[in-house]
């Protein structure tokens, strides 16, 4: 009886400090979609989450780490969840899901929660190229170009890398531009990409 109690509280031990770590990883997530990473302190990630001071460093010793595991979710809900997944949902062939970008951008710029590209923003908020946190950013929006240069291919353009280049800065563009409040932008970002996507097919 003794070794089951033991066990048992050893469960309820592991689930506590596997929730404490979501609560965290959540209210994180959840500030620095919208907030940015550079003004968004510990505290104010604690409260949210509404645990100790300890439980957060026990699970992510410094902010730097909170801020990795951030990113990684975002890649995992926004990257594949959300937009390749809606690019693939409206698109038959590679070209429609290469357009359907800017059609999910510009829903995306409409709504109420529209912040900005997080690995844009990280970025440009810790500019230390050498900083782990910089080097994740770039490395999550590499892996946008990745698949972008993946569609290019599978729609038989030659140089699939350097179309990935022009389309993701179109992209980038697209959404910087929304964030100084041109609500047209992912239309005429669109416009563009139309003849580039032609240029690129012939």
């Amino acid at each position: 009886m003794a070794e089951k109690s033991v066990a048992g509280m050893s469960m309820v031990a592991t689930e506590a400090a596997r929730t404490g770590r979501e609560r965290v990883a959540r209210a994180a997530y959840e500030l620095f979609s919208q907030a940015g990473v550079r003004s968004v302190g510990v505290d104010a990630v604690i409260e949210q989450a509404g645990t100790a001071k300890m439980t957060l460093y026990r699970n992510f010793p410094s902010k730097d780490d909170l801020i990795l595991d951030f990113l990684r979710r975002r890649e995992e809900r926004w990257t594949h969840a959300w937009l390749v997944a809606e690019t693939q949902r409206r698109g038959a062939t590679p070209q429609e899901q290469l357009l359907a970008v800017f059609d999910v951008f510009g829903e995306w710029f409409q709504g109420p929660e529209f912040a900005g590209c997080s690995f844009l923003t990280t970025m440009i908020e810790i500019s230390d190229r050498s900083h782990p946190v910089h080097q994740a950013a770039v490395t999550h929006l590499a892996n946008i170009r990745c698949w972008l240069s993946e569609l290019a291919g599978a729609a038989g353009i030659a140089d699939a890398d350097g179309f990935a280049r022009k389309w993701h800065i179109l992209m980038k563009g697209a959404i910087m531009s929304a964030q100084e409040g041109d609500t047209a932008a992912a239309a005429r970002a669109r416009e563009i990409a139309e003849l580039v996507l032609e240029s690129a097919a012939r």
